[in-house]
């Protein structure tokens, strides 16, 4: 994984470090120090020492030989989603939409050719697969990977497609890139997206973009139910209008926050303790 900056300011021991906390996942939860080197890409001294580091800073916790990551490393992801406001506004208005449909509903954003989720409201269900924040799948394979890809220009397009996904899931094969091309212009133009367990048998989901106050496709906001048990004509026909709607909602008073007149103003050299 390291040894891929380009740049003269590129610090590789960072670089490394972040490999190290990246390693774990919800297959990998635990790792002896050789299981870290390998899945790393690292030399097993160098593997030990970023751990021991990382363990120092309450990154990493170790017994016996294994080492996992600790809840601080939340820090990192919950920095980012915070500094949005999006968490604090979409909150209500999904808890909302779960209430009126009875299904998960969930936000995520583009991380190159992935989706990140970064807001989730869940109700028990049998689905194939485990989704938590910062969970991540090829945008390709979701409904709303589609819509914020079908948000992206020609070029970013281009590039994005370019990129491998870095979500540890085999290379998509239902659906050629033209195919995927010609979809996201249908979604584009009418505004939601479907995935019908594309990404794995039995998930089926339909979303729909969140935007910025210049109408920016910024996030996307989903529902997804289990195939045996909605169909798509359902997913579609009731659940969708209810999905448009709370997507609005969301987008409208986001593009409201980011726009409050609030302005920070740096303190005086000779200003005193700040006090509360």
């Amino acid at each position: 994984m390291a040894g891929r900056g380009t740049g003269p300011d590129f610090v590789e021991a960072l670089a490394r470090g972040l490999d190290v906390l990246a390693c774990f996942g919800p297959d990998r939860r635990a790792m002896s120090l050789t299981e870290v080197a390998s899945a790393a890409s690292l030399a097993r001294p160098t593997a030990r020492r970023l751990l021991l580091t990382l363990e120092e800073l309450g990154f990493v916790r170790s017994s016996g030989g294994v080492f996992q990551l600790t809840p601080r490393v939340l820090s990192l992801g919950m920095a980012y989603v915070g500094a949005l406001g999006l968490w604090d506004i979409a909150r209500p208005h999904l808890e909302d939409l779960v209430q009126r449909t009875g299904e998960s509903s969930s936000m995520s954003q583009l991380d190159g050719s992935d989706i990140v989720y970064v807001a989730r409201v869940a109700v028990p269900k049998l689905i194939a697969l485990r989704v938590d924040i910062g969970t991540r799948f090829p945008a390709s394979q979701t409904s709303q990977g589609k819509v914020l890809l079908a948000g992206l220009s020609p070029a970013e397009l281009d590039a994005t497609l370019a990129e491998p996904s870095r979500s540890g899931l085999p290379p998509y094969i239902g659906q050629s890139t033209d195919q995927l091309r010609e979809e996201l212009t249908e979604v584009r133009a009418r505004g939601w997206a479907l995935a019908d367990e594309e990404l794995a048998p039995g998930v089926r989901s339909v979303a729909v973009p969140v935007r910025d106050g210049a109408g920016s496709v910024r996030a996307a906001m989903n529902v997804t139910v289990h195939a045996a048990e909605t169909s798509t004509d359902r997913l579609v026909q009731d659940y969708l209008p209810l999905l448009l709607r709370t997507a609005g909602d969301v987008s409208a008073e986001w593009a409201l926050w980011r726009n409050r007149p609030y302005v920070e103003l740096p303190r005086r050299a000779d200003a005193g303790p700040a006090s509360a």
